[in-house]
């Protein structure tokens, strides 16, 4: 049966894999905001609670060398697939419980904890069952369809959300969106389980709780040990200040009554403006963003990088002064500063990659900046809703963008090259 399994194109698992790997991550990053929206939570709640929920992909490196002791990651792929779909299907009963916001809560922090582990694994297949010629050949297709799951979850689910939410209610409305995510997550795991390659885990079978908890710590340790570490942590951390905030607030102001500041544009024409044109911009931006810095390098790139990723969120502040009613206006509007929100977000890719990871774990070392890089993520989102309901819209705007001067500033003063072959060449 592997035999057969492993002469499969790469193109009947693949796409389907990382279409996995995003579907449940942007329902929990972006699509639960707008639920929660639209049940009438205050923004300064949705934002703490949203931000607790994605701590999951903070921590999960600590978890992730644990997950070697399974024989197979197809077996930990499939297993979290259909726990994810589980637990998204339970977020829509918990929809309906008088403690629902509570409930709620509690089965999307279930999700993001099976989405965080299944990525842990996603990832693992993916490199374990393919050349390295293959892994480059495929490289697009697992970046394109892991966007394809916020093009669905935020364009598709939340469009049909609004159009529910005005026929039945908003209540029904979501549980059927939680619903249609459960099905489809469950449809996904039982697919996988026929078309993945079995991807066997050779340390499964000399390794023991014990072994990978000391070789976890040795691998921290030699990351905290790092020339500049901690610079390089804080570097990480306010790379994302502004956008994690604009991230946040953004689709809530879309969402928000003029009468309050906001826009008021419907369910489903946030999902039009900011789920499909905004998310296409994402892609075209971070396509665009390779090729750039891939022409000039990440030392001289890295200053441009940042002014793309912050100086488009001024068409909030231009949204929020004006307040236009045409969504020809807003979609452009949104489409510039996702275009240049995925232009710059290459730059911390980059960076983590090439300039904190070399060494001896590279692996592992990419894997912690990930986890700082949501760390950063997590800390802004968190605050963001109490500064916005603190500031009001209009001068929340005006401070995200000030939010990009420490990073602009610092990336400056930091190398762009990792530091390991230096030191290595001097001992």
């Amino acid at each position: 049966m592997e035999t057969a399994t492993a002469k499969r194109s790469p193109l009947t698992w693949v796409p389907t894999l990382y279409f996995a790997q995003g579907l449940p991550f942007f329902s929990v990053a972006l699509i639960a905001s707008l639920m929660f929206k639209s049940m009438g939570v205050p923004n300064g709640d949705i934002a703490h609670w949203t931000a607790y929920i994605g701590a999951a992909w903070v921590f999960k490196p600590l978890w992730s060398p644990f997950l070697e002791l399974a024989s197979s990651r197809k077996i930990i792929v499939v297993t979290f697939q259909l726990l994810s779909g589980l637990f998204l299907g339970l977020v829509a009963v918990a929809l309906h419980l008088p403690f629902w916001l509570a409930a709620t809560v509690g089965m999307l922090a279930l999700v993001a904890v099976s989405s965080a582990t299944h990525d842990i694994a996603c990832d693992g297949t993916y490199i374990a069952s393919l050349t390295k010629k293959q892994q480059a050949q495929y490289a697009g297709w697992s970046g394109t369809f892991f966007n394809a799951g916020r093009f669905v979850s935020l364009g598709v689910l939340v469009i049909l959300a609004g159009y529910l939410e005005k026929s039945y209610g908003v209540v029904p409305a979501w549980t059927v969106i939680f619903c249609i995510l459960c099905a489809t997550m469950i449809a996904l795991g039982l697919y996988h389980s026929w078309a993945l390659p079995l991807a066997p885990n050779p340390a499964s079978d000399h390794q023991t709780v014990g072994a990978v908890a000391r070789t976890l710590k040795e691998v921290l340790v030699d990351y905290l040990k790092k020339p500049g570490i901690w610079v390089s942590i804080l570097f990480i951390i306010l790379f994302r200040a502004g956008e994690a905030q604009i991230q946040t607030i953004g689709p809530l102001f879309l969402r928000e009554a003029t009468a309050n500041g906001g826009l008021g544009l419907s369910t489903d024409q946030v999902g039009t403006v900011y789920g499909t044109a905004g998310t296409i911009a994402f892609i075209v931006g971070s396509i665009a963003g390779g090729y750039f810095t891939s022409w000039l390098s990440l030392r001289r790139a890295i200053l441009f990088l940042i002014l793309a990723m912050n100086l488009p969120n001024l068409v909030f502040y231009f949204l929020a002064t004006y307040l236009p009613t045409d969504l020809t206006v807003i979609a452009a509007c949104l489409s510039l500063e996702m275009f240049g929100y995925g232009f710059g977000f290459v730059g911390i890719i980059l960076y983590m990659m090439q300039v904190v990871a070399p060494g001896k774990y590279q692996t592992a070392h990419y894997a912690f900046s990930t986890g700082i890089m949501q760390l950063g993520f997590v800390l802004f989102k968190w605050i963001s809703g109490d500064v916005q309901q603190a500031l009001g819209y209009h001068n929340f705007f005006i401070y995200v963008l000030l939010c990009a001067i420490p990073v602009a500033v610092l990336s400056q003063f930091i190398p762009m090259e990792s530091r390991v072959a230096e030191d290595a060449a001097k001992a």
